[in-house]
């Protein structure tokens, strides 16, 4: 049986609950637990129903949802994600500092509202998974970092979801490996060193790829052994000029 995850939305406009709440019953591993028109209200909330997904508004009456975040962020579970949702996108890098999973522009629309919830339900089964294999990913407060597709779209990801980037020499552009087994392009003129600076755990192993070094099991034949979702990956080359740097960040794992 699937798991019903709990749904805790903050907004301070009733048509807008409504709304939300009507495109969730769409989802049936999903449970409105509960609203609140106020950051003082949410607050409370969030400790009482300790939620694994909160849809927060950007403006409240009280206080704006930054604040909110950051008054209720050390009490959330280390899986629990933060929507954030607004009519004005000037808001994103804010919402992108200030933990947030991902961000949806109001009036909700429904396709956007699938691929973020795609989104969220692959991260809870991944996050289950690497429990389950004992891997230490350093999930635990852990903020997102925003990357920008060839279309021009930009995706929030986390170190946690992704396994490696590889650079396609044909398209002239890196690709990341999520962890539900998509690949996403970047757009180009991403380079190697913007993607090593997101996170620490990323780092180049050959000119045409990049991995997360939580992943890794070993290196066997000069080819990385990575954990699942990542096992079948055969084709992460490590070369000599990368390898040093590598081993000597593998054994300080």
């Amino acid at each position: 049986m699937e798991k019903v995850y709990k749904v805790v939305i903050i907004d301070d406009e009733e048509c807008a609950i409504d709304n939300l709440c009507f495109e969730l019953k769409k989802y049936d591993f999903i449970s409105v637990e509960g609203t609140a028109r106020n950051g003082i209200s949410g607050i409370k909330l969030v400790e009482k129903v300790h939620p694994d997904l909160i849809f927060q508004d950007v403006e409240l009456p009280d206080m704006l949802g930054m604040d909110v975040v950051s008054k209720i962020h050390d009490k959330l579970s280390e899986n629990a994600c933060i929507i954030f949702y607004t009519a004005y996108n000037k808001y994103v890098l804010d919402a992108f500092r200030n933990y947030a999973f991902d961000f949806l522009l109001k009036p909700i629309d429904s396709k956007e509202l699938e691929l973020v919830m795609t989104r969220f339900i692959d991260r809870m089964h991944s996050s289950a998974q690497l429990s389950s294999n004992r891997i230490t990913t350093g999930t635990e407060g852990e903020k997102p970092f925003m990357v920008v597709t060839p279309t021009g779209d930009l995706r929030f990801l986390r170190a946690s979801e992704i396994g490696y980037f590889r650079y396609l020499s044909n398209r002239k552009i890196w690709e990341v490996a999520l962890s539900n087994g998509t690949f996403l392009p970047l757009k180009r003129n991403t380079t190697a060193e913007q993607l090593c600076a997101y996170d620490s755990s990323f780092i180049q192993v050959h000119q045409s790829y990049i991995i997360n070094m939580n992943f890794l099991i070993m290196v066997q034949d000069n080819r990385c052994i990575m954990y699942p979702p990542f096992n079948q990956s055969g084709d992460l080359l490590v070369s000599k000029k990368y390898k040093k740097e590598m081993m000597d960040r593998f054994y300080q794992l």
